[in-house]
């Protein structure tokens, strides 16, 4: 297993920032004055848009939740083809995947004992269900998987064990949701409870996708509020505690769906690709609206845009839906394996996956030696023998992002950092004009890889991980200004990459893909 770096820390799927951290451009040159006025043409046009909020609208209202193997996916698959091709995009096609079907069905939880009182919980995708008259037993609560290490076996075994490692950032939160169960399992737990990953208290309970481990045993599994995590962490303290759990999940035949692709051709290099996009599918609560309804839109209007505008940049703009992100990466990986030699010519790959909140600059992964994606880092980790290491990995992706050692580029690297520092500073107009050494997601990891570099706009990421998960990711939640100014920035990034004389350097990752 390929060590993690920790220097230029995994991009996790939400590309948020501390503005702070980040460099601001204010860098002028050649690209940025060849630039100038075809990027405030686009900045102008996505200003004053609102055909992409509208388009945004019907998607979340009208089709909503989106989970793979679902009707509604594959009607938001077939809509989102329509739309390509009513927007002029060329070469638009569905790319077939197929996906894991997996049902949620009824489910409940409540404390049997000191006293009776329901729980606010959400099944974990992927879960498998309990015996239809429920579990009932005692549980253990643990703080974290090294704790959980480090209590034998006969502590655990017939118990439910809840985790509540408090809230470090989406990976360590994220960590003990997709390894935990398997984990627990393994020491003879009965069924699994876990804080969800979030850091806000509303009784609203967070879902994800959990990652069974092969050779350990399968137990039902669900989050939980950050509310009834402390309380029950406070109840086991006074004395024993058991709860009831009912989950009807299960699996049922992988389904055909696909990826939606569509295209802007280039000009002059037609073969040589920008592609950007996000996941279609969503968990099937909510609406997807910001996970990622918001970011497979602002990839589709800001292309639309540029079609509007007749800006005709040399190479092929593409936009990509991406199916099944949330659990399983089917569609990243059908992308990459439909492309075959062809991946070389992909110049530059962006993933909005992070939400539309305000966005403060661009991400690019400058430097190789991690990850493809902050997904593969976290099943590197999940992977880990060492629980403590895994955390620390993981901790260290959520935390600030330091100025990058310019020093410490090759020449290439230096040549492709200041080059994107020309362009965030195209973005100045809309406040977006910071550079953060790290940028991708999920959805490309596969093509990044293979060497294409990798990009994603980093917003504010103020309230993502409120809402990201739950009933709550909901239309209400996009702000049509702050989801403009993601418009505008993905079209004045993909039309200038598209567009530019040279290309940026990618690196390729031995690290395994989604």
């Amino acid at each position: 297993m390929k060590t993690l770096r920790l220097l230029v820390p995994a991009v996790l799927a939400v590309s948020s920032v501390v503005p702070s951290l980040a460099q601001t451009a204010g860098q002028t040159g050649p690209i940025a004055e060849k630039y100038k006025a075809d990027a405030d043409k686009i900045i102008a046009a996505a200003m004053k848009d609102t055909e992409g909020y509208e388009t945004l609208a019907y998607l979340t209202d009208h089709i909503g939740k989106r989970l793979s193997g679902s009707d509604s996916l594959l009607k938001a698959l077939n809509w989102g083809a329509e739309t390509m091709k009513k927007a002029g995009f060329q070469n638009v096609s569905i790319q077939e995947a197929m996906v894991p079907h997996w049902v949620r069905g009824q489910e409940e939880a409540s404390i049997a004992a000191p006293f009776s009182k329901p729980l606010h919980m959400l099944g974990l995708g992927m879960s498998v269900g309990t015996p239809a008259e429920g579990i009932t037993a005692p549980i253990i609560f643990i703080p974290d998987l090294a704790a959980l290490a480090n209590t034998p076996d006969d502590q655990i075994k017939g118990k439910i064990v809840v985790f509540n490692p408090g809230w470090h950032g989406y990976g360590i939160g994220s960590l003990h949701r997709t390894t935990g169960p398997s984990r627990a399992a393994a020491k003879g737990a009965v069924a699994v409870l876990v804080r969800s990953a979030t850091g806000l208290a509303m009784q609203t309970p967070h879902t994800g996708t959990l990652t069974y481990l092969p050779g350990m045993p399968k137990v039902p599994a669900a989050a939980i509020t950050v509310e009834d995590a402390l309380l029950l962490e406070r109840l086991a303290k006074e004395g024993p505690v058991q709860v009831h759990l009912k989950m009807e999940a299960h699996m049922e035949a992988d389904q055909k769906a696909g990826n939606v692709v569509g295209e802007i051709p280039g000009s002059e290099h037609p073969e040589q690709v920008v592609v950007l996009g996000g996941h279609i599918d969503s968990w099937d609560v909510g609406q997807g609206a910001m996970d990622d309804g918001g970011g497979i839109i602002s990839c589709f209007e800001a292309v639309n845009l540029i079609h509007k505008l007749g800006l005709k940049p040399k190479r092929t703009i593409r936009v990509v839906f991406w199916v099944n992100e949330e659990n399983g990466g089917a569609g990243g990986r059908a992308y990459r394996d439909a492309l075959g030699d062809k991946v070389r010519n992909h110049v530059a790959a962006i993933e909005s996956d992070g939400g539309v909140e305000r966005p403060v600059g661009i991400g690019y992964t400058v430097m190789g030696g991690g990850p493809a994606s902050g997904s593969a880092a976290r099943r590197q980790a999940g992977a880990s023998a060492n629980p403590a290491a895994a955390m620390a990995a993981m901790a260290a992706m959520g935390a600030p992002q330091r100025d990058l050692d310019e020093s410490k580029l090759t020449p290439e690297e230096k040549k492709s950092w200041d080059t994107i520092k020309q362009i965030a500073s195209l973005l100045q107009p809309i406040g977006a004009d910071s550079v953060s050494p790290a940028g991708g997601g999920s959805d490309i990891g596969p093509i990044v890889a293979a060497g294409v570099p990798s990009l994603s706009p980093r917003t504010v990421g103020e309230h993502y991980f409120d809402w990201h998960h739950t009933e709550a990711d909901t239309l209400d939640k996009v702000d049509p200004e702050e989801f403009r100014k993601n418009i505008a920035l993905l079209g004045v990034l993909s039309y200038v990459l598209a567009d530019m004389d040279g290309q940026l350097v990618g690196h390729t990752s031995a690290a395994p893909v989604e």
